[in-house]
């Protein structure tokens, strides 16, 4: 057990989870300068298609220098309704998606105007849905290039097949397509939670993850 320096995450990925429920203490990156094209605000989702990424729109007020506790949700449009529909299509057969849904559609739709806000709450609403209550994340006051305890906020990434500071290997789970598209690592919590239920917890404590200070 140890102490994590995380990025915030939308729908986080379950190596991330992983990582969250296998420490001692998690603070999550606030005053970061912003980088694009990252689970900041995106998750992916398993479909019949295969793999769907949803992406949260942003506004960096600040241009290319906005920090991320100041990055703003552009709901100009329906993307929580875009985002929900493709959720439903992907896991409304599978065995759990009833039993969550009422814990997430409601949280989606609020129209939260910073994205730190919207995935620290769905963050907390994670936590609820797998009965947890003893991990509660610390938010960073300033920047340090040098945190002093494990870095991984740029451990995460959807657009790299490596991983930079942990090296996770992925137990295969009943998934809603893996007949026909075979089974796909390290999707967003949601494709765990929906698939396997209470059963997450444990395969959240029992993933493995070498990181690496």
């Amino acid at each position: 057990m140890q102490s994590i320096l995380l990025s915030t995450a939308y729908f986080p990925p379950i190596s991330l989870m992983a990582a969250v429920l296998q420490s001692e203490r998690v603070v999550i990156e606030m005053h970061e300068t912003y980088p694009k094209q990252t689970f900041r605000n995106r998750c992916n989702i398993a479909t019949s298609s295969g793999i769907l990424s949803l992406t949260v729109p942003v506004k960096r007020v600040n241009g290319n220098h906005t920090k991320t506790c100041d990055i703003q949700i552009d709901n100009s449009g329906n993307w929580q309704l875009l985002h929900w529909r493709s959720i439903i299509t992907a896991y409304n057969k599978s065995p759990y998606f009833l039993y969550y849904r009422d814990l997430f559609e409601p949280v989606l739709f609020k129209n939260k105007d910073l994205l730190v806000d919207l995935n620290g709450e769905l963050l907390n609403t994670i936590f609820k849905a797998l009965q947890i209550n003893t991990i509660k994340p610390f938010n960073t006051n300033n920047f340090e290039v040098k945190p002093g305890i494990a870095d991984l906020r740029n451990s995460f990434h959807p657009k790299k097949n490596s991983y930079e500071a942990v090296t996770p290997e992925f137990p295969r789970y009943i998934q809603v397509f893996d007949e026909n598209n075979g089974f796909k690592p390290d999707l967003s919590i949601l494709d765990l939670i929906f698939n396997l239920g209470p059963a997450t917890n444990q395969y959240l404590a029992n993933l493995k993850l070498c990181i690496k200070i």
